[in-house]
């Protein structure tokens, strides 16, 4: 990382134009299961206070009724986005009864496929899309995958920062191509250290015994209903969780936007045997979208997107086309249990400098043979990272997980200083060093404290993350939430319902008409 990053820092420092980087914009979404006061899986449909899933903008639901997703807006203040989702966890609070959200990325006690109720956004063409589209998820992987929750980190580099460094580098290409190839290096240089992520914010060693009910597994047994492995980070990111047989030839490994559009693309129009014999539309209604090995490009499971915001009923790869790159998606961050909201001012730091990094860093390309061995890395890391000894590949040598580490973190600190020189304060550097803490003690890991506490109260999984949930449930409903904001929320309620009315009302052609337009595109 480091030539490319000293230089472009030294260019940004020398010329003046440090403040290009001021106003960094942050969003983040984060899901989270409704569980009954038992800590089962809830069983109610969407609480109908929280409005329509279909048109609220701030609280819908991701694959099913029990699980909820937390929008907030974009802001120039990372500190701003998580006070919103905050008073997004209190608001709801006030409409769950007697159930609670679950705290953690791995699922509840889920006794069975059929206890999971697919989420429903109403009558409309649209609405039926995403009905269909979770109802064919469920025939490709099945339910028990579509339960693990996370949290997604969205993050975009001021528009100011382009032609600046468009400059600096003498770029000759046009600001909509420079821009999109730098979130594309930025791209390649997070997958290429994003085991580092894993190791420091990994937050599910550990998963209910109900979730691989049937299925083969290696892992070891903690009590009767957990599961674990002793020196895991993230099994959600492991093959445990986001796995696809189907997507396996895909081999996207962020080179180019054309080709990313176009590897996509291929994969939504290209037929999959097992998904043809399934069927599409039969006598009982349909039961995916298509047979191709991708049904839309949000199928495509990835640890990191570009994103563009789309235009109403466009197809995101049209928008990217068109308008090119806009922010990115960091998706490989579990919801930390010990955390309220699952994620912290510090983590968020960290990940700003971290992003920034991967985008000031070497811009080459990723060979297949390196694409392999980031997911091999990825793979040790998610099931053995805390392993004293344990090596990762680097280019074809062997490296120790805190040496390599250390020097991915020495880069991520002339960033953070850079940061904390635009802040006013020292908050990033701060960041940076509390991750360093972590690669000299593994112990203080996330995986590591939980299965640490675990151990002391001498619980499973599911007790674990029951108690911590209620935690969280008494402490976020003990936070205020302004008068301004609940009213806000209050009235988006309703004005969501009504959206989702005029929506339906307002259809004028069948949904075979609407499919076919919309995978036209």
């Amino acid at each position: 990382m480091s030539a490319a990053l000293e230089q472009n820092l030294k260019l940004l420092t020398e010329s003046g134009q440090t403040l290009a980087l001021e106003g960094i914009l942050h969003g983040i979404e984060k899901e989270g299961l409704r569980v009954d006061s038992s800590g089962a899986i809830s069983q109610t449909g969407h609480p109908a206070a929280l409005g329509s899933t279909l048109t609220h903008s701030h609280i819908t639901t991701d694959y099913s009724e029990a699980l909820l997703e937390f929008i907030t807006p974009v802001f120039k203040e990372s500190a701003d986005a998580l006070k919103f989702l905050e008073q997004l966890h209190h608001y709801t609070y006030q409409h769950l009864g007697e159930e609670e959200l679950w705290s953690a990325s791995m699922p509840c006690q889920i006794d069975g496929e059929d206890a999971i109720q697919i989420a429903r956004y109403g009558n409309s063409n649209v609405g039926t899309m995403k009905y269909i589209y979770r109802v064919g998820l469920e025939h490709r992987y099945g339910k028990m995958m579509q339960a693990i929750a996370g949290i997604h980190y969205n993050f975009s580099l001021p528009e100011t920062l382009w032609p600046v460094l468009r400059e600096l580098q003498g770029s000759q290409v046009d600001l909509q191509s420079f821009r999109s190839a730098g979130y594309f290096t930025l791209i390649r240089n997070f997958r290429r250290y994003s085991w580092l992520l894993l190791y420091l914010f990994g937050a599910s060693p550990a998963l209910s015994s109900s979730f691989l009910n049937g299925r083969n597994h290696d892992l070891n047994q903690w009590d009767l209903n957990t599961l674990y492995r002793p020196y895991a980070t993230s099994l959600r990111m492991s093959d445990l969780g986001y796995s696809n047989k189907a997507q396996a030839d895909l081999s996207i490994c962020f080179n180019h936007l054309d080709t990313y559009i176009s590897t996509l693309t291929k994969a939504i129009n290209t037929p999959y045997p097992a998904y043809e014999t399934l069927g599409v539309k039969t006598e009982d209604g349909y039961k995916q979208l298509n047979s191709n090995v991708l049904q839309i490009e949000n199928e495509y499971y990835s640890d990191i997107r570009p994103k563009r915001v789309t235009l109403s009923g466009e197809k995101p790869v049209h928008a990217l086309q068109e308008r090119g790159v806009e922010y990115i998606e960091v998706r490989n961050t579990d919801i930390n249990p010990l955390l309220p909201l699952g994620i912290d001012q510090q983590q968020s730091d960290f990940l700003d400098a971290f992003l920034v990094t991967c985008l000031l860093s070497n811009p080459s390309e990723i060979s297949d043979q390196e694409c392999e061995l980031i997911n091999q890395n990825n793979d040790l890391i998610v099931n053995r990272g805390r392993e004293p000894g344990l090596t990762l590949t680097r280019n074809e040598q062997q490296i120790s997980v805190p040496q390599w580490g250390t020097e991915i973190l020495t880069d991520v600190i002339k960033t953070a200083a850079l940061l904390d020189e635009i802040a006013g304060d020292n908050r990033y550097s701060d960041a940076v060093t509390a991750q360093q803490a972590k690669l000299d003690d593994p112990s203080l890991t996330p995986s590591a404290q939980i299965l640490a506490i675990m151990q002391e109260r001498q619980i499973g999984y599911e007790a674990f993350v029951l108690e911590q949930s209620r935690l969280h449930r008494e402490n976020l409903r003990r936070t205020e939430i302004p008068t301004e904001q609940q009213t806000y929320l209050e009235q988006l309620s309703i004005t969501s319902m009504e959206e989702q009315v005029q929506i339906e009302q307002s259809d004028n052609e069948s949904f075979d008409e609407y499919l076919a337009s919309y995978m036209a595109q």
